[in-house]
């Protein structure tokens, strides 16, 4: 049976935006938490995202890190997460282009 979310996360109001990931028990440094993205260029960025993609949030000091693996990004602790806790990863789906233009 398809399970979108692991066992041990449930989605949740977010203290970071939204709603977020968070952890329903502890979660051990490394444990492959399963597949957050799917290739497909049929997508913006070339990604489908799971709920699991979907609902991370981002900050400057993450708990999780995004490991590619084929056609799949899935995501993987990088600390201890307690019960409770938010999962969070470090990332940047966005370029901004600057214009080298001088103002008019």
């Amino acid at each position: 049976m398809y399970k979108p979310l692991p066992s041990s996360l449930i989605i949740a109001p977010s203290t970071i935006d939204g709603l977020g990931l968070l952890a329903t028990e502890k979660i051990p440094t490394h444990t492959d938490l399963g597949i957050s993205h799917v290739k497909d260029n049929r997508f913006e960025n070339g990604y489908i995202r799971t709920p699991l993609g979907g609902f991370i949030n981002h900050t400057e000091e993450p708990n999780c890190e995004i490991v590619k693996e084929k056609d799949f990004l899935k995501i993987k602790t990088i600390k201890d997460i307690n019960a409770g806790e938010e999962l969070t990863l470090y990332y940047d789906l966005y370029s901004i282009k600057r214009d080298k233009r001088p103002p008019s």
